[in-house]
């Protein structure tokens, strides 16, 4: 079975305005050519591309799963974004459009959108329905993938 064709994203540097290529998949944290500073890794993903765009990533992956009928989903997009340029080194930003996904939405039994999931070596660690401001996002995601300490054991 031949896999998917994963075409880059070009995304403007928050910090020097360049445009650059990210691929949807691969390792470690995608960097500016110019400026050298972590980019926001914001991809689309669906049924085909999903495993190789989030399940296979060494980083905590947030998935958006959304649908262009949805105003809530429309209105919580650009807080996810700003959340994806906050947190570049920590979370990649995977949007999956529950209409073209149906496999995806049965999956992850998605009731209602937007739902969003945190996922971390392919499984969930944390998952919300409903749209809400950056500050309320951002505190979730910073709870669901905070590391344990393990200096106290």
């Amino acid at each position: 079975m031949n896999s998917p064709t994963l075409a880059a994203e070009i995304v403007t540097c928050p910090h020097c305005g360049r445009r650059n290529r990210v691929p949807p998949a691969g390792e470690g944290n995608p960097r500016c050519g110019q400026c050298h500073r972590s980019l926001p890794w914001i991809v689309s993903a669906d049924d085909q591309t999903f495993a190789e765009v989030a399940e296979k990533s060494s980083r905590y992956v947030l998935v958006d799963f959304w649908a262009t009928w949805c105003g809530p989903c429309r209105m919580v997009s650009p807080a996810l974004e700003k959340l994806a340029v906050m947190d570049a080194d920590r979370i990649k930003l995977v949007k999956v459009d529950i209409d073209r996904s149906p496999a995806l939405a049965t999956r992850f039994q998605i009731q209602a959108v937007p739902t969003l999931a945190i996922l971390r070596d392919g499984e969930v660690v944390a998952r919300r329905a409903g749209a809400a401001p950056v500050a309320d996002l951002r505190k979730w995601v910073e709870e669901a993938t905070r590391e344990p300490d393990r200096s106290r054991s």
